[in-house]
Order: C-alpha cells, then structure tokens, then sequence
C-alpha cells in the first residue's frame, strides 16, 4: 500500500496559478471556528511504500534429500532446534534399500562367476589355436608325409617288379598276366602317391586355414561374450555400491553446528511435508541451516508499483519496535501465483538486506518502507485539505 504523506504544492507556485476556493456567504459559527487548519511551509516530500515481510537467511545450507525414488521419512529433527556437528537430523526408511543390496548381491556374485567362466573359455580358445598349430597340424602333416613316403616307395618297388615281369616274359618265364598284374599295381601306387600329394597340399593351403579361422572366430567369440560378462559384472557392482551409498544417505547428519529449520511449505498447504511418515523425493529439501549473521527480509510488493522498485533503494525496517535501514538487492521479474489463499492479490516477491543485529530468527514478521523518492525543500500540504474538480486540484484557504 502506497504512503504518501504529502503532496508538491510547488506545482501550483511554478505556474503561477493559486486555486482558492471560497464561498462568500460562509458563516463564521463555532463549528467552522473548529476545522483544522495547517500553515503551509516547505519542507521534505518522501514517497514511500509500506508492506509487510518476513525474515529469511541470505545463505542458507540445504540439506536435501540423495536417496532415489520416494522415500518415508522415519525420524525428523524439530524445527528450529540448535544441533552440533554430527548430530542425527533425519533418517529414511531403509526396509527396500535393504532388500535391494541383498538382491544386487545375489546379481553380482553370479556375474563375477560368469566372468570367471568366459575368462577360462578365452584361455581355452587360445590354447585350441596354439594346439593345432603346433600339435594337430603337425601330426597330420607328418603323418601324410609318411604315408608318401611310404606310397612312394611301394611305387618304386611296383615298378621294379613291373620291369621284371616284362624281362620275364620276354624269356617267355612270365606270363602276360602277370604282367598286366604288375603293371595294375604300379598303376595303384602311382595313383595313391599323387593322392597323398593331394592331401598334403590340401591339409597345407585350406584346411590349415579353415581351421584357424574357425578357431580365431571361436576365440573372439569368446572374447565378446567375456567383455559382456565384465561389463554386466561392473554394472551389477556399481548399482550394488549404489545400494550401499543410499543405505548410509537414509541417515543424515548435521556436518556443522547451528540453527535447523524446516523449508516453507507452499501456502495454501496447512502442514510441511517434512514430518514422519511423510514421503519425501530425491533432490527434495528437506532441511535449511540459515547463516543468522546474513540476514534479509523477503516483501511482497503490488503489483501496481512494480515498475517504479529497483535495486539500491533506500528502506527502513520496522523489527520488534525497533528500527534499521537497509536497500532493496533484488525485485522479481515474475509474480508469485495468485489465489484464493492470497486474496487473488499478485505480488512481486522483494528482497531488503539486513544489517547484523542479534537475536534474529528466520521467519520473524517485518514492516519495510521502500522508498520510492525523496524532493527536498518543497510546498507541502495535508492530503486532507487538497480537492480534485473536474478541472484539476484545489486546496480549501482560510480567508477572512
């Protein structure tokens, strides 16, 4: 609500103009004799704007709420209680974080195993490659080698008979049967050396290589499937250790001394939230530890002088009967909601600093004078002796 005291009659001087009004025929009786009157001076004009506001901390220490989900609070500390440094301020239900850290448990242990196992199938891919390299493949190249070697010999030894057979049948000592016979069996061996050959270079330039690609796709297999193991094993251990953080948050304690108080509830709301058995979310404040050495009081201005608030203007603060000064730090750009819980009244929420004074607690009631402007050395009058006409203002004289 706007205070203006007074009112610049210097406008009237400036243009040299005075508005009297006067009614000729007044009788002088005892009850005109009565009216007050004021001798005009010049003096101080102060516009100002007087409200309503309330103590708050301009630090203020917010403990909040690290627990995930919604939480049922157990245990409250009460508003406005001095705590010391370590002392139990609230304390959450843990029966589901409890259960959680259990089942997190079970989760892990079993991924740890399964890391162990693909870590053991790695390893075993490994060796598999090694193994046919240097073993299985050397034994079947040697053994194939050795059936050459002996294919071979029997080739020459097919031959050799082949060619005795032919000498003794020209000494008419062998017959042609025998012959053709010796010349089907060199014709066998020569056949079963060129198919070990074949074999040789088929186990050299294919088999050898299929066998290691099958073996090297196995072991990236193996692989893969051991980082996924890792990775779920590393995921389980962290929501685990996460369970275990959140059981230590379900308690919180004051990490200094000082003054606790519960943080404003909205106000159309009868009760604050934070109280047991109430449900509280993560990120939500539960409780405020307020610097009393900076101290400032929030004001809610109207709306219909909004425009004319800045920061820097001077304010005086009206505090169990005793006053201060102060100036306005900050002026809301945008208005607190309105309703039926605020007479459907918009306001601007307000800030004036505080000087260091003892005693003060958050929440405390407060009168600020904003002051709006300051005109010195001006005609002044009482706002009751000023007329508005349809032409302008008048002012009642005293004449005789």
């Amino acid at each position: 609500m706007m205070k203006i005291t007074m009112i610049v009659a210097a406008l009237f001087a400036a243009a040299g103009v005075a508005w009297v009004v006067v009614f000729p025929q007044l009788p002088r009786d005892a009850a005109l004799e009565s009216v007050p009157t004021h001798t005009i001076g010049r003096g101080e004009l102060v516009v100002s704007v007087t409200e309503q506001g309330t103590l708050e901390s301009a630090n203020n220490t917010e403990i909040k709420c690290r627990v995930r989900g919604s939480n049922t609070i157990t245990f409250v500390i009460d508003s406005g209680t001095q705590v010391q440094a370590g002392e139990e301020l609230v304390r959450l239900e843990t029966l589901a974080i409890e259960e959680e850290i259990s089942e997190r448990t079970k989760f892990y242990h079993l991924a740890e195993s399964q890391v162990a196992r693909s870590a053991a199938d790695v390893e075993r891919a490994k060796l598999a490659i090694s193994e046919y390299e240097e073993g299985r493949f050397v034994s079947e190249l040697s053994s194939l080698q050795k059936d050459l070697a002996v294919a071979e010999s029997r080739l020459l030894n097919s031959k050799n008979r082949l060619k005795h057979s032919r000498m003794m049948s020209r000494s008419e000592y062998a017959s042609e049967l025998e012959v053709e016979e010796k010349e089907f069996a060199s014709e066998q061996a020569e056949l079963n050396v060129g198919l070990i050959k074949t074999q040789i270079e088929v186990l050299q330039n294919y088999t050898k290589k299929e066998e290691l690609i099958r073996l090297k796709g196995e072991l990236k297999v193996a692989q893969a499937t051991w980082e996924a193991d890792v990775e779920r094993a590393l995921a389980d251990k962290k929501r685990l250790e996460r369970a275990q953080e959140e059981l230590g948050l379900c308690t919180i304690v004051s990490d200094r001394a000082g003054l606790v108080i519960y943080p404003d509830g909205e106000e159309w709301e009868n009760a604050p939230k934070i109280e047991e058995g109430g449900t509280v979310n993560k990120d939500q404040t539960l409780l405020l530890m307020p610097d009393l050495t900076q101290m400032q009081v929030n004001v809610g201005v109207h709306e219909s002088i909004i425009d004319r608030l800045k920061t820097g203007l001077e304010a005086n603060i009206t505090l169990n009967r005793e006053r201060s000064s102060g100036e306005v730090t900050y002026v809301a750009a945008v208005a607190k909601p309105a309703g039926w819980w605020t007479g459907n009244v918009v306001k601007y929420d307000t800030i004036v600093s505080l000087p260091s004074i003892d005693g003060l607690r958050p929440g405390m009631s407060a009168e600020v004078e904003i002051v709006l402007a300051r005109h010195e050395d001006v005609l002044t009058l009482p706002t009751n002796a000023c007329l508005e006409l349809q032409d302008g203002f008048a002012c009642w004289v005293q004449t005789e």
